[in-house]
Order: C-alpha cells, then structure tokens, then sequence
C-alpha cells in the first residue's frame, strides 16, 4: 500500500489568492516555505510516515541524509511531542543521529535518546 502524497504549491501568495483558506495555518505555509526551499536547492525530498510522520527526508544517493520537521509553535506540549516522535522514528528508521526542527520563533538544542535534535527558528535555517 502507497502512502498518500503531501501537495504543496509553488507559491505561497497562490494559496492565500486561488485557495478557499478558512484558517491562517501557518505551519501549513511554514512547511511550503520549507518544501519550496529544499527544491530550489536541488534536494531530493520525500516524507516518512510510520507510527508518526516526518516532514521532509532528504536523499542524498541512496542514502537518507537529514529528516526536517517543520512546526509553527511547539509551545503546546502535544504538539511538540507530536513531532519529535515523528522525528524521532525516522532518524531511527535511517539510523541518523541528528534531527532538524524548523519553527517560527523558537531555538534549542537537545539530546533524546542519543539523537541530538535542533530547533531553529525557519528565518536563520533560510539563510545559512
């Protein structure tokens, strides 16, 4: 059985202007930035999805290389477990030992058992 595909646009004006928006969403737009980010640089980029999910994972070859998770806010304790388990399964699933968390604002670095994950607010990820 295939996983569904994650549908992203090339533009983030587009959705605000063609889609029907009932919400702002702003992990939604957050993680296109990000998706539009990989592809224009030339990263091969799938999703994982097991018992959680992870955003993106980057290939490098046949290798995994990265797995990128991309949330607004983490200030809510569900949220934030949500997606470091999600990370967490893929950086055990492909044996990595670092995970990237992308938000709005909020940066940090930690170990969780024995993976080292960094949070880092999108704007600073963009311009490294």
């Amino acid at each position: 059985m295939q996983n569904p595909r994650k549908i992203y646009f090339i533009d983030n004006a587009l959705i605000r202007r063609l889609g029907f928006i009932f919400s702002e969403d702003k992990g939604r737009f957050l993680e296109n930035l990000v998706f539009l980010e990989l592809i224009r640089s030339g990263k091969e980029i799938y999703y994982f999805k097991g018992r959680g999910e992870c955003d993106f994972l980057i290939r490098d070859g046949i290798k995994i290389t990265g797995a990128i998770q991309v949330c607004y806010t983490l200030e809510d304790i569900e949220t934030r477990e949500r997606e470091l388990k999600g990370l967490k399964e893929a950086l055990e699933t492909y044996k990595l030992t670092e995970g990237l968390i992308l938000t709005d604002d909020t940066e940090e670095t930690f170990e969780r058992e024995g993976k080292t994950i960094r949070i880092v607010p999108v704007w600073k990820w963009l311009i490294d």
